[in-house]
């Protein structure tokens, strides 16, 4: 079978689940590329095996007897005959060992290089690499601190309050505010427990706690003759240190401090040998002083509103540039996109509500994109992330692209177990959100208030 015209790849495996797998197979779809997956015996009848030209299953519900499995997974990828896999976000998507195992199976890999994923998956590695390309990081610790004792000595010099985070990994996983030293040594051993056993990995680090940052990052793209900036996104509205409605373009950037953010992202990208699509992610003080975060070395799920404002498939991006295709000139950002994360959790606690989706109906109309990974009678299992889908909502303007959105909630339905579609809702109608009044403790505000 010849590659169909066009296409950077005759066939390729998703391996991830839910409803990254679904957009990716979206884009394959498009571009005329088989497209298999891989599920575990919790996700057999998932709307992605559905879809899918092919899906192997991997193992039983727990991820790291399927989703991790990388013996699994590639021998799903030997009987589907892929040339490349595509690991989504999250799960193996940022493990240089994965990368390496494609690699020597004879796969590529539709990401950064192992090389490059081990640089970024340190935080404090990738802090280090920041600072050594001149671009700003948030004060705090340049390596793993190894005792609580060198953490205690840490917060001392740089002062209380302080956030404590494990070294591995991200989504908000592994990482807390301590504001008396009486705090640290509970934070410290939550984080490290936390770290080892979500990542495999109990290093922690410490990092001085800015108040009332505003959480901004830069999408990049980067080929091996370099790299193009796409424009940032806005991701201040969170809880519990996860992310819950992301934005493109941020209201808390101008002209000269975009490029400044553009070019710092595409310096640290150039300094650890980056690879394909990633977002280089900043915390902005309250004189909207940029401090750098981390990097995020796979696909954001939040890429749909840089998808919106730029016009181009990041997917097929991340494709054509892991077949050895340099990215695209930056095409100029226009209008104004915002994404909410729908999940299966409630509205107040934020606790994980499991169940089946009895009924989903999806909203549709100018500007309004829908991303689920599940349809009605589709089962959320208690085993994995709470995420179902995401609702996009563009326009001319951010006025125009908030109405839109406002009026889109109101017309999604799930019925069948808890989401936090009544938050989002209120988020939606907030005069603080509406005028941009943003910060990581957008929430936290108003649950206090």
């Amino acid at each position: 079978m010849t590659r169909p015209e066009g296409a950077p790849f005759r066939r390729i495996l998703v391996a991830n689940r839910g409803e990254i797998v679904v957009r990716v197979l979206r884009t394959c779809r498009r571009l005329g590329i088989e497209a298999g997956t891989v599920h575990s015996e919790a996700d057999a009848s998932s709307k992605w095996v559905r879809e899918a030209d092919a899906s192997f299953p991997i193992g039983p519900p727990p991820v790291p007897k399927s989703y991790l499995d990388v013996h699994a997974v590639l021998g799903a990828a030997k009987r589907f005959g892929a040339q490349a896999v595509h690991p989504g976000y999250g799960l193996l998507s940022e493990r240089a060992a994965f990368a390496r195992a494609c690699t020597g199976a004879g796969l590529v890999f539709v990401g950064p290089p192992a090389e490059a994923l081990e640089k970024t998956g340190s935080k404090t590695a990738s802090r280090a690499a920041a600072a050594a390309s001149d671009v700003p990081v948030v004060p705090g610790s340049t390596r793993p601190l190894g005792s609580l004792e060198a953490a205690v000595a840490e917060a001392r010099r740089i002062g209380y309050p302080v956030m404590v985070k494990a070294d591995l990994g991200g989504g908000g996983i592994g990482m807390q505010e301590v504001a008396v030293e009486e705090e640290l040594e509970r934070a410290w051993k939550a984080c490290a427990a936390l770290g080892a056993s979500a990542f495999g990995e109990g290093a922690v680090y410490l990092e001085k706690r800015i108040e009332r940052p505003r959480h901004v990052e830069m999408q990049i793209l980067v080929g091996s003759k370099g790299g193009v900036a796409l424009g940032e996104r806005e991701c201040s509205i969170q809880r519990r240190n996860q992310k819950v409605v992301e934005e493109a373009p941020s209201t808390a950037l101008d002209g000269e401090a975009r490029c400044k953010m553009s070019g710092a992202a595409l310096r640290l990208a150039a300094a650890v040998g980056y690879r394909n699509a990633g977002t280089v992610e900043f915390l902005l003080d309250r004189a909207r002083a940029a401090h750098f975060l981390e990097v995020n070395a796979r696909l954001q799920v939040e890429h749909p509103v840089t998808e919106e404002t730029t016009g181009l498939d990041l997917v097929e991006w991340q494709l054509r540039i892991a077949a050895g295709e340099e990215p695209p000139a930056a095409p100029p950002v226009r209008g104004h996109s915002i994404e909410f994360r729908v999940c299966a959790e409630d509205p107040e606690t934020f606790l994980p509500s499991p169940g089946r989706i009895r009924e989903l109906r999806l909203p549709s109309g100018e500007g309004i994109r829908c991303d689920f990974g599940f349809d009605s009678g589709d089962a959320i299992p208690p085993f994995y992330d709470s995420l179902i889908g995401k609702l996009v909502a563009s326009g001319p303007t951010r006025a125009s692209a908030i109405e839109r959105a406002a009026l889109a909630l109101e017309g999604l339905s799930i019925e069948g177990l808890k989401t936090n579609l009544p938050l989002l809702r209120r988020i939606a109608a907030s005069e603080a959100f509406r005028a941009a009044d943003l910060s990581t403790e957008f929430l936290a505000r108003r649950s206090r208030a």
